[in-house]
């Protein structure tokens, strides 16, 4: 084994609803699956975005898509219009997540 980013296996999309985001992480394979399964633990994730998400982190799995899907609640400063920050909407989260190393 040896530590990848899991952006060079996996794939993310990312948007906001009021001041949380969500992040949806995709494989295309059964294997990997079990990988983001054991390794996107929800205090793993809550640890990646400390910076930004004040509350709490939920982790869904759909294993018919091979996919994972985390929601980050008051992760947004508000949301929209609301907030100074650059990502207001969330879109860049679920590239931030795919920065992650994780054991491949």
């Amino acid at each position: 084994m040896a530590k990848v980013k899991l952006g060079s296996f996996a794939f993310a999309r990312s948007g906001d609803k009021g001041d949380g985001s969500n992040v949806g992480i995709f494989v295309t394979n059964d294997k990997d699956y079990e990988l983001i399964r054991r390794e996107l633990t929800v205090e793993r994730v809550k640890r990646h975005f400390h910076a930004i998400c004040k509350g709490e982190v939920t982790r869904y799995e759909a294993p018919n898509m091979l996919a994972l899907n985390f929601l980050l609640r008051d992760s947004l400063g508000g949301g929209g219009s609301e907030s100074l920050k650059t990502d207001a909407q969330g879109k860049t989260h679920g590239l931030a997540l795919l920065e992650l190393e994780v054991e491949r």
